[in-house]
């Protein structure tokens, strides 16, 4: 985690969630330069950014918090800001996660899960982001449902862009 994270620039998507949020808390814990916060939902956006700030004060960091509104399947939008912050490491958590909710807008949940993941592993790379990590599910083990495979999908589309031999970034995956 020191290498991918202390005095770095990381980036978390979906930094609203309790996932993406529990994140950008290790990251400043971590000792990260900056946190880019990248996040569609702008309530919340507002109160991670508003915590992580608060932690900042407290603790005397000199850490950069930078919440930004955004969706990941909007590429100009996610290389501008990768690029103008200088981002080393990204932390993909965005996704829809709510099973009965995908399974109701199965063409929303794999837009986002599937096309989104993908572009933001390719922006990543093209922005020269070193490390890419792709924030999976168990779900994703024999899906059963349109979240699980999904999310299975995106893993498949990760591991075939680590197979390209001019690729830079390293690219990885947790469930």
């Amino acid at each position: 985690l020191h290498q991918s994270i202390r005095g770095k620039n990381v980036c978390i998507t979906g930094a609203g969630g309790s996932i993406g949020a529990e994140l950008a808390r290790q990251a400043l814990a971590f000792g990260a330069a900056k946190v880019m916060l990248y996040e569609q939902s702008e309530f919340a956006l507002y109160k991670i950014g508003r915590e992580l700030n608060e932690t900042v004060q407290k603790t005397g960091s000199d850490a950069r918090i930078i919440p930004l509104l955004g969706s990941i399947l909007d590429r100009e939008r996610l290389f501008k800001a990768l690029s103008a912050f200088e981002i080393h490491t990204m932390y993909h958590a965005a996704a829809y996660k709510h099973v009965p909710i995908v399974e109701q807008n199965v063409t929303q949940g794999v837009m986002n899960n599937v096309i989104g993941s993908e572009t933001a592993a390719l922006v990543a790379e093209e922005a020269g982001v070193e490390r890419f990590i792709l924030v999976s599910t168990d779900k994703a083990v024999r899906p059963t449902n349109v979240m699980g495979a999904s999310k299975r999908l995106a893993e498949l589309v990760l591991q075939d862009l680590a197979t390209k031999p001019k690729t830079k970034i390293v690219y990885s995956m947790v469930r």
